[in-house]
């Protein structure tokens, strides 16, 4: 086990900065996230578990208002959608971002407004849109060119549906290259500089049962600088410009998408909303006096950085192996709890919870348990040289495309999420059971 001087490492209680606000260390090891020790959680519901603190995700949620007064934020359902989650969105004011019928009917069954739901996706089927039109949903995103013609068919003659067409502005943004969808070769949106957007757009304002509200873009994901929506916003402001000398349109209302990044670890960058709503506020504004158009109203989508932070996945370690020069601490999830190190390298920082320790720090990757040997969690990363099996580690930033993206993979069964608030937890959605897997397998 390699070890790392003393000054390279900080203990726990001395940077919480990728943390929830309420997380707190009221003894050395005893790391408390709401009022409720993560310990406890994981005595309680078991391991792997996802604890999300209610009150970080309410904050996000009314920071996110406070920046953008008068712009229409929708959290993107994407990163992580529950019953609860819909509840509190719906609570603080936030419409929602849903990409299919699944996250649409259950955000609609547990009573949240259909009319604050838009409905995006490069590939809607037969079930996304018919469940999007007798539901009610407030506006539909169109993606490709063949698509105008299937949602005029399912509205009718006599029916309407408001829409919005999403155009791809040729901006490369994002913290992977899987997650930048603003570029033009890729599945996403319509093709500014090849007329692809603007003949979509011809061709919806030829279905008088479609009205085009607004034009729609997403750059990518993780990105954390203002620059890349600058770009877009100057970029669509020029298209706007066209369409109206074109066709006299004036559309009310443009969506940035979201894609805005958060810190994984201590000292990584992050988007901040405030910072981000002024200067698009202002390149928008300019933009729009230039061409002598309206401002539009805009329509930004955070998903990842109202859900991300307020996130803990925590796990029991089942074995420490070191071979050769490197320390393996392997715990009892991995890639089918949280696929992203290994789809983008995304790089967390654990921490040993639960009981007090004075070992030296060391550098170990933190692997799961699953047959592959991608199955990484965090590479290289420092905790206690005296790790062993039956510690709890405790992974921040976790409450973003985690369970979300989660998979059956050797049948382990995907974790519960609990939530925490003013001293107490709850479970929000159960463990994945043996039970449930063996009642989806029909073939005997």
């Amino acid at each position: 086990m390699t070890t790392v001087p003393d000054s390279a490492v900080a203990p726990v209680d001395a940077d919480l900065s990728v943390w929830p606000a309420s997380a707190a260390e009221p003894r050395p090891g005893a790391l408390a996230v709401g009022g409720v020790p993560l310990a406890e959680i994981a005595d309680r519901f078991g391991t792997p578990v996802y604890v999300l603190d209610e009150a970080e995700v309410r904050t996000r949620c009314r920071a996110y208002r406070d920046a953008f007064p008068d712009a229409e934020i929708l959290y993107a359902a994407k990163a992580f959608l529950c019953r609860a989650m819909i509840h509190w969105m719906d609570e603080e004011g936030l419409g929602l971002d849903v990409c299919s019928a699944g996250e649409l009917e259950l955000a609609v069954t547990t009573g949240f407004p259909a009319e604050r739901i838009v409905l995006h996706g490069n590939a809607k089927s037969p079930r996304d849109l018919e469940s999007a039109l007798r539901l009610g949903v407030g506006r539909i995103v169109i993606d490709s060119p063949s698509e105008i013609a299937r949602l005029a068919a399912a509205v009718g003659p006599r029916g309407h549906q408001k829409v919005m067409v999403r155009v791809a502005p040729g901006i490369s943004a994002g913290g992977h290259e899987k997650i930048r969808t603003g570029t033009e070769d890729q599945k996403f949106g319509l093709s500014i500089s090849d007329g692809c957007a603007q003949h979509a757009i011809t061709r919806t304002l030829e279905q008088p049962q479609l009205e085009l509200t607004g034009l729609h873009c997403h750059l990518g994901s993780q990105i954390t600088s203002v620059e890349p929506y600058l770009s877009a916003v100057r970029r669509i402001a020029a298209l706007m410009a066209g369409l109206h000398g074109q066709h006299g349109l004036v559309l009310p209302e443009l969506d940035l998408g979201g894609g805005h990044g958060i810190a994984y670890r201590p000292g990584e960058p992050a988007l901040d909303p405030t910072t981000l709503a002024r200067e698009v506020r202002t390149e928008l504004t300019g933009a729009c006096a230039a061409a002598g158009l309206p401002v539009p109203r805009l329509i930004i989508e955070p998903g990842r950085a109202i859900a991300g932070p307020a996130g803990i996945a925590l796990y029991r370690v089942l074995a420490v192996k070191r071979t050769g020069e490197r320390t393996y601490v392997a715990v009892d999830g991995g890639m089918s709890d949280n696929p992203r190190p290994a789809l983008y390298g995304v790089r967390y920082a654990p921490c040993l919870i639960g009981r007090r320790t004075t070992a030296e720090p060391a550098l170990v990757t933190v692997v799961g348990r699953h047959c592959e040997a991608g199955d990484v969690l965090a590479a290289d990363v420092e905790l206690p040289a005296d790790v062993r099996p039956g510690d709890l580690l405790a992974v921040p930033a976790a409450g973003a495309y985690h369970l979300s993206m989660a998979s059956g993979y050797n049948l382990v069964g995907r974790p519960p999420v609990a939530a925490v608030r003013d001293g107490r937890a709850r479970l929000l959605v159960r463990r994945e059971s043996l039970d449930d897997i063996r009642s989806r397998d029909v073939g005997l």
